[in-house]
């Protein structure tokens, strides 16, 4: 059995989980550098990072793609976190900034297992409109496009399960609603997506994040789970110890999953019941 997940390629299809926000005005960036847990100034015009906004205890609320689309205007490709919650919770912070924030609800999100035409790496290409967006999320498990546009496209369930399981593969976690606000950056190893900083400067959370950083503290991390059938949410136990959980199923789809665990975790697993391997984390998703 591949360690890799079995790409689709072809035209683009629908992928569920994301939506689009927009932040504009001439304290776009500043005021995003002083909410978000990356480096928005080191971000120049045309590229992107991964990023997220943290509560003031460290735990992640979401975690997005963020661009550069002009200096006065940021777009946040937002991963499985409600777009109107998120926008009216962040919008509570703006006080007296010059800043707008929107959900962009007439732009969809959509994914294809082929190179993109211009973009690559961190440069992503084409605007919101008329053309839409094209980012590269390709990876050691090969090529991915990313696209951001008004035109649909159309849903293929079985191309769209193995975008996930390609994310999850690659370290990217996808979080339910039950898993926001429960996991530090670390826990989740935020650090091989190069998603969070400890030295920008001050941002909710990132006392959190800069003492757990620099005194050596971070004791769990992702580790990935493969099975021959699907993988449920649950504890993750040893076989010769199933009464005892060593760790959780942060994110699942299908037989691959997402678990954070002890760093030094080794050997077989159980997953609520389902029989688990350890694989290693297939990289290329930082940007």
């Amino acid at each position: 059995m591949s360690d890799k997940p079995t790409p689709a390629s072809g035209a683009f299809f629908a992928i569920d989980g994301w939506s689009v926000i927009r932040l504009d005005g001439a304290d776009a960036s500043r005021f995003a550098q002083a909410q978000f847990m990356g480096d928005v100034e080191a971000l120049a015009p045309g590229h992107w990072q991964w990023n997220g906004w943290l509560t003031p205890k460290g735990r992640l609320v979401a975690l997005f793609a963020l661009l550069r689309a002009q200096p006065d205007q940021l777009l946040l490709l937002l991963a499985d976190a409600d777009p109107e919650g998120f926008v009216a919770e962040l919008s509570r912070y703006v006080f007296r900034s010059k800043v707008r924030i929107a959900h962009e609800t007439g732009l969809a999100v959509h994914g294809r297992f082929e190179a993109p035409a211009t973009a690559a790496a961190a440069a992503f290409a084409g605007a919101v409109s008329p053309a839409g967006l094209e980012l590269d999320f390709g990876g050691d498990g090969g090529p991915r496009t990313l696209a951001v546009s008004a035109a649909p496209a159309p849903e293929r369930p079985e191309a769209a399960a193995r975008w996930r399981a390609f994310d999850l593969a690659h370290g990217l976690p996808r979080l339910d609603p039950t898993q926001a606000s429960q996991w530090t950056p670390q826990q989740l190893s935020l650090d091989r997506l190069r998603a969070y900083s400890v030295k920008k400067g001050c941002y909710p959370g990132q006392e959190i994040v800069a003492r757990t950083h620099f005194l050596g503290q971070a004791k769990r991390g992702l580790v990935r789970l493969r099975a021959e059938a699907a993988i449920p949410v649950g504890p993750v136990c040893a076989p010769a110890d199933p009464g005892r959980a060593v760790g959780s199923i942060v994110s699942a789809a299908g037989n691959e999953a997402l678990a954070a665990m002890p760093l030094d975790a080794t050997g077989p697993w159980l997953a609520a019941g389902v029989e688990c391997t350890a694989l290693p984390l297939l990289g290329g998703l930082a940007r």
